[in-house]
Order: structure tokens, then sequence, then C-alpha cells
């Protein structure tokens, strides 16, 4: 089942030289899996998750044939129906996700906030809610965590907190950019398992952005590359290290490996030609 098919999307910048393309007619489609977009930084993950909520403000320009979750085109609707998408619908944890709460309100009351706008319920009501929301990230005191502040949670405890409070509208679609890039190995795979724990039970979409091929290898059922706004080769995940995108084989020569100890890391040497290829399609 196709949850989010995106055809054509192109993310554009005006500058004093002329129109900068961020992303470039990139297409993709997610169903109920785990789809991984990887490249360096500049190829233009982050904004192509940004355009899908229309999140690029003026005087960024986002144009696509299409942005389509169920039978609606998210181009054609107004800010005000855009905002019951987001976080209704398509949730985004952002990098360093833990940054993005307010750090004068109580971790509580930002998660009820966030329930209450999201059902209309009551306080208590939504009281509960939270405290369960953060019980399914593998929070061990609920209730301590509510009453504490955002300063006083750790790197994986703000990435837990944020995961949960995306997950209380039980959106369709989860993007989350680099939620892991900030946290040490054992605490990263622990959110990583929370993140699958839930896809899975949910029935969810999930778009993990990241630079990490070995993560997104390891965690995702897809991979897009992308390369200068463009997505270069698409493949399996479990089958990424088989990749044959020069591109591709350069990022992944240009990791060190335990079992291949290597006297000097391999250069990623760049073909312009690799900037002006139509971009490959990401349809499952």
């Amino acid at each position: 089942m196709t949850l989010l098919d995106v055809e054509n999307l192109w993310v554009k910048f005006p500058t004093r030289q002329g129109v900068f393309d961020a992303v470039r007619g990139v297409s993709f489609t997610l169903g109920r899996e785990r789809l991984g977009i990887v490249g360096e930084s500049g190829s233009g993950k982050s904004m192509t998750g940004r355009a899908i909520l229309r999140l690029i403000r003026p005087p960024g320009i986002v144009e696509a044939d299409h942005i389509r979750l169920g039978d609606r085109n998210l181009l054609d609707l107004s800010e005000r129906d855009m905002r019951a998408v987001r976080g209704q619908q398509i949730s985004m944890v952002m990098q360093d996700p833990k940054f993005s709460l307010n750090p004068v309100m109580s971790i509580g009351e930002q998660l009820i906030e966030a329930y209450r706008l999201a059902n209309k319920s009551g306080r208590k009501e939504a009281r509960q809610a939270s405290l369960e929301a953060l019980e399914s990230v593998s929070i061990r005191d609920p209730g301590r965590v509510m009453a504490a502040y955002p300063h006083e949670m750790s790197g994986g405890m703000g990435q837990r907190i944020m995961i949960a409070m995306m997950l209380i509208p039980s959106p369709q679609i989860l993007i989350a950019d680099e939620p892991t890039s900030a946290l040490d190995v054992s605490v990263q795979r622990q959110v990583l398992s929370i993140m699958d724990d839930l896809v899975t039970s949910r029935g969810m979409g999930l778009i993990f952005i990241s630079h990490d091929l070995n993560l997104v290898a390891d965690f995702c059922d897809r991979v897009l590359i992308m390369y200068a706004g463009r997505v270069v080769e698409v493949c399996r995940a479990d089958r990424l290290h088989e990749a044959q995108h020069p591109y591709t084989r350069g990022l992944l020569n240009s990791l060190p490996r335990l079992n291949e100890p290597r006297e000097k890391l391999e250069v990623l040497r760049r073909d312009p030609a690799w900037s002006t290829a139509p971009s490959v399609s990401g349809r499952a």
C-alpha cells in the first residue's frame, strides 16, 4: 500500500548568482516500510523531508508534479489544511530534536499540549496518554520525566521524548532527520529499536534521513542515495554494499572497517556528470 507518492520534486532558492537548485527532480513512493535517504551534507536529504511537509519558507520555492498523501496532493492544500497534516498525519523528528523542546516548559506540559491539540481532550486524559507515550519509547519513570525540564535530560532521553511527542497523534508517516547522529552507539541502537518497534506495530511508513550508510543498511528496507540534489541510485538496504554507482561505491569505500584495516581510506573522486544525470526514480 502506497502512503506517500512524490513525483518530480524541486526545491529552489533565488541567489544573487541565480537560482540554486537544492533538490532536483526527486521521485519516490513510500509504503508501510523504512525508507532510508542517504548522502553527504548538502545533498538535499533534509530539504526533501522538509519540502514534503511544506516547511520551506520564502524565498524558497517548492515545485512538484505532485506530493500525494492518500488521494490528496499536499501542494494544493491551504496553509490551514497543512497544519492539520503536520503532526496529525505526517510527523517529523528534526536533527538534534532535544533542542526542539521548549526550555521553559516542563516536558509533561509540552506532551499534554501536543495531545490536546491533536485530540481536543481533557487534561486528565491527555496526561494519561502522555505517560503511555513515554512508556512506549522505553522511558522507565515517565512520571518523573513529565515533571522535568528539557535541560535535565540526556541526549538519548531527549531523543525518546521527541519521538514520543511526534507519535502522540498516531501519524501515518514519520520523517526522522538524522535522529541518532548526536548519540553514542549504544543509545543509538536503543532509539532505532524503539522506532522499529513502533513503525512495525502501528503499520507506519518511515523516512529515515542519514549520512551513515552502515546504519541505514542495517535498519532500513530500501535506500535512496542522493548527490547534489538528485537521486543517483536506489537499492534494497540489505544489498547496499553491492551498489553499482561510483558515488555510492566511493562512499562505501571511504568508511573504515575493523575487519579490513587499511593504512589509508579512499578519497571520494567526483565526476561532474553525476550532477547533470537525470534523477533515478525511487518508486517501489
